[in-house]
């Protein structure tokens, strides 16, 4: 009677929550509901409903690969194919819309950095090399321009910046941030693209200030900032863009709390291990601390 309960209403609650609260275990639910298959369907019955948990908990954002990396983290032995194939199954797919464009403001007087980075995008530590970007997001009210700082290390977002004009204090504010929460270890670098509030005199002297040597991508090559170029593509594709925002207060609450709830502190990063980069500066710092 209790395993039938599960079955007629599995399609609006979860299977785990009902057996526990039936008191019944979910084996049991699947034995009982599998019985005469064989025993890999029961297992694929069982992975299913797992990826759609995984998958719900990344907001959509998962494909097949970090839900694996997810499964292999949740003790499930199985292969990437397989999940892949799973998910085809119940049509669960990675949420993605409308490719993303980006756009550059140019000062041909100014007189920018070297590319000191050089597209080497692995730093040992936290704190090395910091790279920044801006971007805009459409509101009813009128364009919302953002500006972002990422630790290079760990991928962590660590200047944000928002506002409705596109001056230099926006990355002025998202560079004061970041400096702010993290400090200043010598011989960090920046890395920009070329941009006119990159090149500014007020940008390159809040720089010297604090001793952060600049570096800024060649002319009319997106792929020396491809890591913060990348971000942007993420925040668009898995979340802005599924949004009409009314106002841009609206707008600066949801990018903020994608930043730093999700991307942050939950969304796994193939680059760092397919951690969080919370998790992987946390995991760095247990290391550093037992090495020492």
């Amino acid at each position: 009677m209790r395993f039938e309960f599960i079955k007629d209403y599995r399609e609006e609650f979860s299977i785990e929550k009902m057996a526990r609260l039936l008191g019944v275990s979910r084996s049991g639910y699947y034995n009982f509901l599998d019985k005469g298959k064989s025993a890999r369907e029961v297992e694929d019955i069982q992975l299913k409903e797992q990826i759609k948990n995984i998958h719900k908990k990344s907001r959509g954002v998962y494909g097949s690969p970090r839900v694996h990396n997810e499964l292999k983290r949740q003790g499930k032995r199985c292969s990437r194919k397989r999940v892949a194939k799973l998910m085809r199954e119940e049509g669960i797919q990675a949420k993605m819309r409308k490719r993303w464009k980006k756009t550059t403001c140019v000062n041909e007087k100014a007189e920018p950095s070297a590319n000191y980075l050089n597209q080497d995008f692995t730093t040992e530590e936290p704190n090395r090399v910091w790279v920044s970007d801006i971007t805009y997001v459409w509101t009813e009210e009128g364009w919302l321009y953002l500006a972002i700082v990422m630790d290079l290390f760990s991928r962590r977002i660590i200047g944000l910046s928002m506002g409705e004009r596109l001056h230099t204090d926006l990355v002025s504010k998202a560079l004061k941030q970041a400096l702010f929460s993290r400090g200043v270890k010598e011989g960090l670098m920046h890395h920009s693209d070329r941009g006119c509030q990159y090149t500014s005199k007020e940008f390159k002297e809040l720089s010297s200030r604090y001793g952060v040597k600049l570096s800024m991508s060649g002319a009319g090559n997106c792929y020396d900032n491809a890591v913060a170029e990348s971000f942007f593509h993420t925040l668009k594709t898995e979340h802005t863009n599924f949004y009409k925002y009314r106002i841009r207060e609206e707008a600066k609450s949801s990018i903020f709390e994608y930043i730093e709830v999700f991307y942050n502190r939950q969304r796994a990063h193939s680059t760092v291990g397919y951690l969080s980069p919370e998790e992987f500066e946390n995991q760095w710092r247990n290391m550093a601390q037992n090495v020492a």
